[in-house]
């Protein structure tokens, strides 16, 4: 993990890095107060 305003470096550091915006007021429980949008995107991304 790393700070909020540091993902904009990271995603443009990372080969084919991707920004997903943030959830709104979700802090650290953002994978479970927004799961029907996380679990989707999470699981592209680990694939098959």
């Amino acid at each position: 993990m790393v700070p909020s305003v540091n993902t904009v470096d990271l995603a443009a550091r990372l080969p084919h890095g991707e920004l997903e915006p943030l959830y709104p007021d979700a802090g650290h429980g953002g994978i479970f107060q927004y799961h029907d949008r996380f679990v989707p995107r999470a699981l592209e991304f680990l694939g098959p």
